[in-house]
């Protein structure tokens, strides 16, 4: 019954938190003792300069592309929604709505129209979590970085960020624990190379070269989730009959990660490679058109 009423309060939106302008619309999703004041302040517009990100925001790469192209709709029909903010002493901070203020930095524009709310550091947390979550625009990682946030900075349980954001204990607990992979096993989730049930079902492995192993192996040979766990059933009878990655697999795989790591130096952006004996590929990453001339620049005068 809980949850069924917690997901009803996501699927409201942040839309109903900031439109009615009373306590009890922020309190549809936060707790009343996390509002200092709960009290809308009104819609203004403020110069752009006053404004800063929110420190919580749990998305971490914010695509250049997107970005230019949300400038682009904005200089053609205008903004249609203001960006959410609290004031912060002689600056506002940014609680939704990022991506809309740096398109407005991208087109030099002065001003940006925007809603007031006073509320705590918790629920400005809250809320900027919830929003990336209802727009589903967060990868698995950032997801779980931003519920690591809650109970870290702010001293909630798994159950207490549950409540917050609308989801199931158990969804809470098992996006935690992505962050035990490795950072390059992360890197694929927030690529989307691997999904979150891929990520869970690697986390049975305890060996962490096995694990990077057959991360690589699930890229390599596009493997679904069901694939995925046939693959590391296999390999755990094969571990308990003692029959282990053959150590020419380990050194290939080595070779490999070296490579990454000089090219990705060398071109100072992320390079992944999807390897095995018949074919690969090489990726490699670039944010904006600015970003990928760099990059070409860079491979001729190499």
């Amino acid at each position: 019954m809980a949850q069924s009423k917690s997901k009803s309060r996501l699927g409201r939106g942040l839309d109903s938190l900031i439109t009615g302008g009373k306590n009890k619309d922020i309190q549809s999703m936060v707790t009343e003792e996390d509002i200092e004041s709960g009290e809308e302040k009104g819609f203004l517009e403020i110069p752009v300069s006053k404004i800063k990100p929110n420190p919580y925001q749990p998305r971490k790469d914010m695509n250049p592309v997107h970005i230019s192209e949300l400038a682009e709709s904005i200089r053609s029909e205008g903004l249609l929604q203001p960006i959410v903010v609290r004031s912060r002493g002689d600056f506002f901070e940014i609680i939704a709505g990022e991506r809309r203020f740096r398109a407005f930095q991208k087109l030099q524009l002065t001003r940006i129209p925007v809603r007031i709310l006073n509320v705590s550091d918790k629920s400005s947390a809250v809320m900027t979590l919830i929003e990336n979550l209802q727009r589903e625009e967060l990868n698995p990682v950032d997801e779980a970085v931003g519920y690591a946030s809650l109970i870290r900075d702010f001293g909630l349980t798994q159950e207490g960020v549950s409540e917050r954001v609308g989801k199931g204990r158990a969804t809470i607990a098992n996006s935690l624990r992505l962050l035990h992979l490795e950072d390059e096993i992360q890197g694929f989730l927030r690529l989307g190379y691997i999904s979150a049930g891929q990520g869970k079902l690697l986390l049975s492995i305890d060996d962490r070269e096995q694990r990077l192993h057959l991360a690589r192996r699930v890229i390599e040979e596009d493997l679904s989730v069901r694939e995925t766990e046939k693959l590391i059933s296999r390999t755990k009878k094969g571990k308990n009959n003692s029959t282990l990655i053959r150590p020419s697999v380990d050194v290939e795989n080595a070779a490999i990660q070296d490579l990454e790591k000089k090219i990705a130096s060398q071109l100072k952006t992320k390079v992944y490679f999807r390897h095995n004996k018949k074919k690969g590929k090489i990726i490699i990453e670039y944010y904006g058109n600015d970003d990928l001339q760099r990059i070409l620049e860079k491979l001729r005068l190499d």
